[in-house]
Parts: C-alpha cells; structure tokens; sequence
C-alpha cells in the first residue's frame, strides 16, 4: 500500500474533489449513527459552499491518488441557520467559532492515525483567524436502545475527549435527512462539543 497523506484544500481548488468527498459521505453516513441515504446530486450542491465559503477548508486524506477521506471546517458565521442558531441564542459572538462539519474515512483506513490528522489540521487551520478561540462541531444523538444499532459499535465519545473537546448541554441542533428505507426526510437532534483553541495548542 502507498504512503498515506493529509493534504488540506480551500477555494476554487476544491471543486475537483468534490464528487470524491459525496462519494465518501454516502458510503460512510450510510453506517451507523446516520442511516443516512444520500443522493450524489445533493451531495455535490451541499459542499459546493465549501469551494465558496470564506475561510472554508477541507482536509483531504490520499492513499496514493486516490481520496479515502475527508474532513471539513469554516467560520462559524459562513454556515447556516441550523448551525447557527443554537449559538446566536445562547449569546456566543460567532466570530469566536471555527464549525468542524463532517469527517468521513473508509472502514479499512480507520485506526491509522488519520481520525487524529483530520482534527490536528483543522484546528491547525482555524488558528490562522484572528478572534477564533473555539472549535465546535455536533454529533448525532441515537437512543442506545436503538435495535438497529450494531452489536460491535463504539462510540466516538472517547475519542473526542481525548482530542480535547467535551459536549455542550446547552446546544444542540435539528437537521433533517432521509434514513435508509425510509419515504422521507425526518428530524434528527446533533448535539455539539467545544474545544477552546489556545494560540499555537494542539
């Protein structure tokens, strides 16, 4: 196998990857906890904002030429109400916040230090913005009992504790995708977890 690399991407020059990145979100929200059944078209639109966004970035991780993952952050105030709302209403200055969207990586590429990569360029790259001293990104919130849910699955909790983040209880967001055989979209709750950004920290 070909030596693994993190290489992160902004502006115009995403749009060559972008099909490569709606390729990995449906293959990899299909899983538990997102269920999600993803349409490429949609797919394509969604993150063409990344390409457009202010300050926007996407982490991309290569095997070879070939993308196996990708993980996405921009300015709090370049993304959408959904996102944002949560924290107008619990007073934050949205200034103060680099959103850390998706990541997403191929089940044979997991546990190779990618996961961590993906965080470390990120807040890497929220660094360069003057007034940002907080990373936040929401996680989708399932009922444990959920007979769907995988015997083996380990939540990611641990893992992002270790990163540095812990889980807000005052902020939490709705967003709305069609599950697998489902005949339509339905609401799903995604709580959010901050990690403050010190200076040159990692």
């Amino acid at each position: 196998m070909t030596a693994l690399r993190l290489t992160t991407v902004t502006g115009e020059a995403l749009r060559r990857y972008l099909a490569d990145v709606a390729r990995l979100r449906i293959a990899v929200f299909r899983e538990w906890p997102h269920l999600y059944d993803g349409d490429a078209a949609y797919e394509e639109r969604y993150l063409g904002r990344y390409a457009a966004a202010a300050g926007a970035a996407v982490v991309l991780a290569f095997d070879g030429e070939r993308v196996v993952g990708a993980s996405t952050c921009l300015p709090l105030v370049e993304e959408g109400e959904t996102v944002t709302a949560p924290f107008v209403a619990a007073g934050w200055d949205l200034a103060r916040v680099f959103y850390f969207g998706e990541s997403v990586l191929l089940p044979e590429y997991r546990g190779r230090g990618l996961g961590v990569g993906f965080f470390i360029e990120r807040e890497a790259h929220a660094r360069r913005f003057p007034g940002v001293d907080t990373a936040a990104f929401c996680a989708v919130v399932r009922d444990p009992a959920d007979p769907r849910k995988p015997a083996d699955y380990v939540p990611l909790d641990a893992f992002w504790r270790k990163r540095g983040f812990t889980p807000a209880s005052d902020l939490a967001c709705t967003m709305r995708w069609k599950e697998i055989g489902a005949d339509a979209e339905t609401p799903h709750r995604l709580a959010f977890w901050l990690k403050p950004l010190a200076p040159g920290a990692a």
